[in-house]
């Protein structure tokens, strides 16, 4: 049995659906968005290309319809095996639905529309809502970390600014993605790792590389660089110890930078003796910079101290701010459990110290891949509107919870940009304006094809 039957990939009770509408109805239209509203935007939009490429674009066969069918019945629920039957002899296997949607990397507020979606075969308008499960799961995540990344790098940039003479420059290496091991599949963690990657340059997560060049055209260059774990100092024996790190500036000369892991036995001593006294001549001999990774110990206190032994080891120079950076490009790599709070923590107490922010980057994993939801940013698709057999399309919403303030959107929208200011309107009322939601796939057909570069540089857009 495949598990990449596109019929199965929705909820149960949606395979009874297509018995559920009026019918005279001919097509049904909704779109994507986050619940809230918002003063200003905040939003990412990210994701939806690789849904179109490696799951919509996918042909539906006579074997996916028998398959669905038997499942189908097990689970209880109504099969319309000749609405499927449909799709695959009248549409070639691909589902007959028109897709709009924003420029991907667009940032933008809470409540506004980023995809529509409308049925194009009268005889399956149901297949608008039955593709919701999958295209939400589709956009809310990788653009849920995207916006994260934005709002991290937005964080860290004020306490770059204070400290570093080439800030920005900086802070593109300053959080890097370890998350692939975190993330609960592979595609999480390429979808999770590229969303990433829009706002800072460095990851370790390949599947991201993988997503970026196969649904971007990505060329994403020095995204990481050799590193050593646990696993390859430990087999050495810690009365061996300075010989693995020998080894690893020996065995990386052709590389700009080499991380090495250094609290298998005694961080401090590992610092001060090790690194600076017995290989210090070596470090500053040999090609590759050295970043001294501490991986465990207090989140805070630990990277703190092994900046300032290595600066004493080392010796600073003074920056154009007035800020100590430690000699010969040696660094510090904190990755172990850090958070936003530790990070900034870390380098409030270094800038105390007199230390540039440049002396020291991050890592982080789940907290960058893993904890977030859909209710992060309460991503939601809505139906708007049905069109009945004279073409004629009706509004549709249904009635205002209480606790939520305002009056639901219904109808076809168009998004609009009136002098910077971005936002939606009834498709009706738009008249000669440009919509910004552009048709992006069309029955199979892929109708705009976005590259990575484009979309880093909406993503990273101010506002």
């Amino acid at each position: 049995m495949s598990l990449q039957n596109p019929i199965l990939n929705t909820d149960s009770y949606k395979l009874g659906h297509f018995l559920q509408y009026p019918e005279e109805t001919r097509a049904i239209s909704g779109y994507v968005t986050t619940r809230g509203a918002s003063t200003r935007p905040e939003i990412v939009f990210f994701g939806l290309q690789a849904f179109l490429k490696s799951h919509l674009s996918r042909q539906i066969t006579e074997d996916h319809v028998d398959e669905a069918e038997e499942i189908a019945g097990l689970q209880g629920q109504p099969f319309n095996r000749a609405g499927w039957e449909r799709v695959v002899d009248s549409h070639d296997g691909y589902l007959p639905l028109r897709i709009e949607a924003l420029p991907e990397g667009m940032l933008l507020r809470r409540d506004l529309p980023m995809v529509q979606v409308i049925s194009t075969d009268p005889e399956l308008p149901w297949l608008t809502g039955f593709v919701e499960t999958a295209l939400l799961r589709a956009i809310w995540y990788p653009s849920t970390v995207a916006t994260r990344a934005r709002r991290l790098k937005d964080t860290l940039r004020p306490l770059y600014e204070q400290s570093c003479d080439d800030a920005e420059a900086i802070l593109e290496i300053a959080l890097a993605d370890y998350g692939a091991r975190a993330a609960s599949s592979e595609e999480q963690a390429g979808l999770g790792g590229l969303a990433h990657l829009l706002s800072f340059g460095r990851s370790d997560t390949l599947a991201a590389i993988e997503y970026g060049r196969r649904f971007y055209a990505a060329a994403l260059k020095g995204t990481t660089l050799p590193a050593s774990e646990h696993t390859t100092m430990i087999v050495w024996g810690q009365d061996r110890e300075e010989e693995a790190f020998a080894n690893m500036l020996e065995r990386f000369q052709a590389f700009p930078s080499v991380s090495v892991v250094s609290d298998s036995y005694d961080i401090a001593n590992a610092v001060s003796d090790v690194w600076g006294k017995a290989l210090k001549s070596k470090v500053i001999a040999e090609q590759p910079r050295l970043i001294v990774r501490p991986d465990s110990g207090d989140p805070i206190d630990t990277p703190v101290q092994v900046v300032s032994q290595l600066a004493y080891a080392f010796g600073t120079r003074q920056n154009a701010k007035g800020y100590k950076v430690i000699e010969h490009g040696v660094r510090v790599l904190q990755a172990d459990a850090v958070s936003i709070q530790d990070i900034t923590m870390v380098l409030g107490r270094l800038e105390g110290m007199g230390f540039s922010a440049e002396n020291i980057t991050f890592g982080m994993g789940s907290s960058l891949l893993q904890r977030v939801s859909r209710d992060t940013f309460s991503f939601t698709m809505k139906s708007t509107a049905w069109q009945d057999g004279n073409g004629r399309w009706h509004d549709m919403a249904r009635r205002q919870p209480p606790m939520r303030a305002g009056n639901p959107k219904s109808g076809r929208r168009a998004v609009i940009n009136d002098a910077g200011d971005v936002y939606d309107i009834p498709l009706s009322e738009l008249g000669s304006r440009e919509n910004l939601l552009r048709p992006v796939w069309e029955e199979g057909r892929l109708l705009r094809d976005w590259t990575f570069d484009e979309v880093r540089q909406r993503a990273r857009r101010e506002v």
